[in-house]
């Protein structure tokens, strides 16, 4: 009967209303959606109505409605931005995007007639949860970690980032506490973590994956020359890529420790993200290294950071999955993160990438930067096994496993409205 049932269900267009402030492949949470969501349309001809402040890069959005098929339908709803900080925007966007679905339309599906589905915390009223990050857990770091950065602004800056943790976390305790919400984790580790703060033994786990058809080792060997050379790293140069925000969680302070250890190396590290770059080049002067050191904002070609890197270091405090990681293994780049990184479930350490045991452990990383540095052979088995393993995470299986989770809760939900009625 459990098997009729799925199968019936995969058969049956769902309804999808999709709430997130903005979409793009930019971002690892959003690049994540976006794949998701493309293929919930044109392949499973899903009816998805997407509340967000932007949009860029979304297959099924860009085709035009003249050569646009028939059982493709994606409906963008703009949803009003205000300029001014991050925290209230978010309380902006927060409430501007619930007024703007409960506004009665013709093109927007009515109540009980579909599936409301959000990345993280967006509204009260979402039914699944996609949990990419756990704010609980950013707040608790950011408390026990209070700050290097001694000018006002920098502590302006972190007094600001502690108060939206400090309301996320709020509103996580509210929403993920609630059993009739279902919840998705994109790793292991933040299901564990749903588990011990919120008491969720019934999380299902959708992992991110990687289109190994651009992020592979060909791709990345084709732009290497250009890549390096419009930055002008040298032919002897191992370079460090780390991409990601929050930079003191995803373990800068402890690259640059490592490199300071490894100081006769020719290690170079390159950062990418939008973070304040001003506290990290301040602590790698210090260290007497800066000259080492380039900080560069996203791009959406991020396969030239793949390409510019040899190694790709991640000693993160805290990552719900760890996308970039996937991506560089993907590229057949060795890739180093640690035990509080989601990525790590899918690593053999020393087989097909390094997984910290201590991300704060700089001696064990300047150990293993040298050994990678020392072993070029070893760097390159590494990186084709890591390649070898990221083909088995694709974006295929991770539509495919929250489109189960959506028709199961479609499926309860037209339930109970036959019952009730």
């Amino acid at each position: 009967m459990a098997l009729i049932r799925r199968t019936l269900l995969g058969s049956v267009d769902l309804r999808i209303t999709v709430v997130t402030p903005f979409l793009d492949r930019r971002h690892g949470t959003e690049r994540a959606l976006a794949e998701q969501l493309d293929r919930l349309v044109l392949r499973y001809h899903d009816q998805v109505h997407l509340y967000a402040q932007q949009l860029n890069d979304m297959q099924s959005a860009s085709l035009d409605a003249s050569n646009r098929p028939a059982n493709v339908s994606f409906h963008w709803h703009r949803v009003p931005k205000i300029p001014g900080p991050h925290l209230v925007q978010f309380l902006c966007w927060f409430v501007s995007n619930t007024l703007i679905r409960k506004w009665p339309s013709k093109r927007r599906p009515s109540p009980g007639d579909h599936v409301i589905l959000s990345p993280g915390i967006n509204c009260l009223d979402a039914e699944v949860i996609v949990v990419h990050a756990l704010f609980c857990r950013l707040a608790e770091l950011s408390r026990a970690h209070p700050g290097e950065h001694l000018t006002l602004r920098h502590r302006v800056h972190q007094l600001h980032r502690r108060l939206f943790y400090l309301l996320l976390s709020a509103l996580e305790r509210r929403i993920y506490s609630d059993p009739k919400v279902s919840l998705a984790a994109v790793s292991p580790r933040i299901a564990g973590l749903l588990a011990q703060y919120f008491g969720r033994t019934d999380v299902k786990i959708v992992p991110n994956g990687v289109d190994c058809a651009q992020f592979c080792p060909a791709a990345r060997l084709a732009k290497r020359q250009n890549a390096r050379g419009l930055r002008n790293f040298r032919d002897t140069d191992v370079v460090l890529l780390l991409i990601g925000n929050d930079w003191r969680v995803k373990g800068v302070p402890a690259i640059l420790a490592a490199i300071t250890a490894a100081r006769a190396l020719p290690l170079q590290l390159l950062v990418v993200g939008t973070d304040d770059p001003g506290p990290y080049l301040k602590l790698a002067s210090r260290l007497e290294i800066a000259d080492r050191c380039r900080w560069e904002r996203p791009n959406t070609d991020v396969m030239t950071f793949y390409a510019a890197a040899d190694i790709y270091v991640s000693p993160s405090q805290e990552d719900s999955f760890g996308l970039p990681v996937l991506e560089a293994m993907a590229c057949g780049l060795p890739a180093i993160t640690s035990v509080f990184a989601g990525v790590c479930a899918l690593i053999h350490s020393e087989v097909d990438g390094f997984v910290l045991s201590d991300p704060h452990d700089t001696q064990t990383l300047g150990q293993l930067l040298k050994r990678l540095f020392d072993d070029h052979d070893y760097r390159l088995r590494i990186g084709q096994a890591a390649a070898k393993t990221a083909e088995r995470y694709t974006w295929d299986r991770s539509a495919q496993l929250l489109r189960e989770i959506l028709s199961d809760r479609a499926s309860k939900k037209r339930d109970a409205l036959a019952v009730s009625a």
